[in-house]
């Protein structure tokens, strides 16, 4: 796997807990929103950090219990980390399973740990962001540890705009 010393301190903050209660214990400042986007701003002793995220339109099995969902694309410029997609999954992902997130014809794996989800390779990040960009809808699904199947649907209309939020709150 290629990721750095910055994805791990982020993994840490942001999903030890749940991404919301994190990042709002942090006092975040709100870029924008956009659509079913929003971006956001904080700085700590490791510099500023951007992000925008989402949540999902739709939800199966609507009836499973799950803890806030979100898909969130992180910007850390000193960490030299941009555009980091990871997914907030609202549960425990069965262990040693993958997510999988469909764009279009594309299909991305993310390797999964707790309830957090990343892609193992920087070039699959660009890819997925490139995709993203250019399509209106996005799916994410997983297996929980009691191996519920869940499948979410995202909207992508706004996601342009709050990205470039991101990079201009993020210089």
């Amino acid at each position: 796997m290629s990721f750095h010393f910055g994805r791990i301190a982020f993994a840490t903050l942001a999903f030890c807990a749940s991404a919301a209660t994190a990042f709002a214990q942090a006092g975040p400042s709100l870029l924008g929103t956009h659509d079913a986007w929003e971006a956001y701003k904080n700085s700590d002793a490791r510099g500023a950090v951007c992000w925008a995220v989402t949540q999902p339109q739709s939800k199966e099995p609507a009836t499973a219990k799950r803890d806030p969902i979100y898909f969130i694309i992180t910007t850390w410029p000193k960490q030299k980390i941009a555009n980091e997609p990871s997914i907030v999954i609202g549960y425990q992902f069965k262990d040693a399973s993958q997510a999988t997130v469909e764009v279009g014809s594309d299909k991305f794996n993310f390797f999964t740990k707790a309830d957090g989800a990343w892609l193992p390779d920087k070039n699959d990040e660009q890819r997925l962001i490139t995709a993203m960009r250019g399509n209106s809808e996005m799916t994410v699904k997983g297996f929980s540890k009691r191996g519920t199947l869940t499948t979410d649907t995202y909207s992508l209309k706004g996601l342009s705009a709050a990205l470039d939020k991101v990079t201009e709150g993020c210089k």
